[in-house]
């Protein structure tokens, strides 16, 4: 069990949550703040001016609102911005996001209903996540758009995903007695007002990707395993003289995951022992940079997670709508907490950071496939008769369009505004376009290591190794093997390469510590 209170609500949090099936309560304190400040606003904003309660919306907010249309205007407002469009966002980026609005109208500055926080609970816990396109935010007032397609659950409409099955929202909740949210002053406006989205999907972002860079290390260690290398490229020494956290740590995680490893050589055993006679070393000196900057490599990508993280966590614990109503200080603050630009600009870092993780997949994909570069691996990892046999010949072509596709997608979306809303939103963050842009990065780049793993399990195979791994790059070559059935004969490796995917997808390998 999760609890939303006032202490901050981890990464952790989520991952129980979304991949352990953990349920979320809120406790009393918290649901008491609600309450305090729904009431403190209802009496401060008598006779006062306050965005989105007795005034209209964005550039309409110089009209007034009369008291006898204060709550239509809230429904209104929900109605009018569920317009998004395009294919549905996964359920999982759906939860998160729902998780994350929850924390934010928890926090007591919204002035929101506490009901709107247990109908938001109850749908999180019974798994009924609301119909959202992936097309619409901006990113500016934050994620309008998105967040009206809950909204808009919440008071009973629209359509959610239960049990497999799109179905209305009144439906279900008619099936399983829940009663829709009755709008008491501002739930309209509280609940779509934020970074929620943005954050909810950079959340899972940063979950798959710590995912991926295991998985690479394990990749990266598992090629140095076939040519043999030497160790001095992850050593300790080496990459000690090299200040970067990030790169210490990949380092670190190769030399864990080779520990045992009877392929790994010492370059002093074979170099440095004063025994140089050849002309010419039939012994490769150096590895190629995709086998032998790993760290080096892999390291930036690292710390580029871990900063996502770091902000994300702010991000999602934050007040992030508006306006901003204090009990503290007894006012009701305008201002711009709702944009969107902390998880833009980290999405598109993210996202840069894994296509990099991506280009060295493929390129050591391209290793084991090209034998003038290997030299001692067949052609396309061909283990059947050559000329006749294509081996990884086709999966090659998948690695590389699947690669170039995510180097279009890196480029940023943090500098593409484009002013909308009259000119009122006249700079915004395309925040949760970044998110999105990056989860597809993710996704390809699973694909992209789908290929290279086959390929890996192949070279092992080939050379007959597989009692000299090391007992982790064991344990997956084992796994993958139950999968993928070393083969010789051709067949169409799409399915093969699908299900290695869903292993890499659910598996989680924890090889850096």
């Amino acid at each position: 069990m999760v609890t939303i209170s006032k202490d901050s609500l981890r990464i952790e949090d989520y991952f129980r949550i979304l991949f352990k099936g953990d349920q979320v309560k809120v406790d009393p304190e918290t649901l008491s703040i609600v309450e305090n400040c729904l009431q403190f606003l209802k009496d401060f904003s008598v006779n006062k001016v306050i965005y989105g309660v007795n005034t209209g919306l964005g550039p309409m907010a110089q009209y007034r609102i009369e008291a006898e249309d204060q709550i239509k205007l809230q429904y209104n407002l929900i109605r009018s911005h569920a317009s998004g469009s395009g294919k549905a966002l996964t359920p999982l980026y759906v939860k998160a996001s729902m998780i994350s609005r929850l924390k934010s109208l928890s926090l007591g500055y919204s002035g929101v209903h506490p009901d709107a926080i247990h109908l938001l609970t109850t749908l999180i816990n019974k798994d009924i996540i609301p119909f959202i396109p992936e097309h619409g935010g901006v990113g500016a007032s934050g994620d309008l758009v998105q967040l009206s397609h809950i909204a808009l659950v919440l008071i009973g409409e629209g359509e959610v995903f239960f049990n497999g099955e799109k179905r209305t929202t009144k439906s279900v909740f008619e099936d399983l007695n829940i009663k829709p949210l009755n709008i008491h002053l501002r739930e309209g406006l509280g609940l779509i007002n934020g970074t929620s989205v943005m954050s909810g999907i950079g959340i899972v972002n940063t979950i798959r990707s710590r995912q991926l860079v295991n998985w690479s290390v394990l990749a990266s260690s598992m090629i140095n395993e076939i040519v043999r290398s030497f160790d001095d490229h992850f050593s300790f020494e080496l990459n000690s003289t090299k200040k970067h956290h990030g790169q210490q740590c990949i380092a670190k995680a190769m030399r864990d995951t080779l520990s045992d490893s009877a392929l790994i050589e010492k370059r002093a055993d074979h170099l440095y022992n004063g025994k140089i006679e050849e002309k010419i070393f039939n012994q490769k000196i150096q590895e190629y940079y995709s086998v032998r900057c790993v760290p080096q490599v892999l390291g930036p990508v690292y710390d580029t997670i871990s900063y996502a993280e770091q902000v994300l966590t702010d991000e999602l614990n934050s007040v992030n709508d508006n306006p901003v109503v204090d009990m503290k200080t007894k006012t009701v603050y305008h201002g711009g907490n709702f944009h969107g630009d902390y998880v833009s600009f980290e999405m598109d870092k993210l996202k840069i950071a894994i296509t990099k993780l991506s280009m060295l997949a493929e390129r050591q994909v391209n290793f084991l496939m090209n034998n003038k570069l290997n030299e001692i691996l067949p052609p396309f990892v061909n283990l059947g008769t050559l000329g006749l046999n294509l081996g990884m010949q086709g999966a090659q072509f998948t690695a590389v369009s699947t690669t170039a596709e995510n180097q279009t997608l890196a480029s940023p979306m943090y500098v593409h505004s484009i002013p909308s809303n009259n000119d009122n939103q006249d700079l915004v963050s395309m925040g949760t376009n970044a998110a999105l842009m990056a989860k597809k990065v993710i996704e390809n780049t699973y694909e992209v290591l789908a290929v290279e793993f086959l390929s890996i399990i192949q070279a092992i195979d080939y050379l007959g190794i597989k009692e000299k791994l090391a007992s982790p790059t064991k344990e997956i070559y084992l796994r993958l093997r139950e999968i993928v059935p070393v083969f010789s004969d051709d067949s169409p490796k799409y399915i093969e390469i699908g299900e290695v995917k869903s292993f890499l997808e659910e598996y989680n390998p924890d090889v850096i510590h």
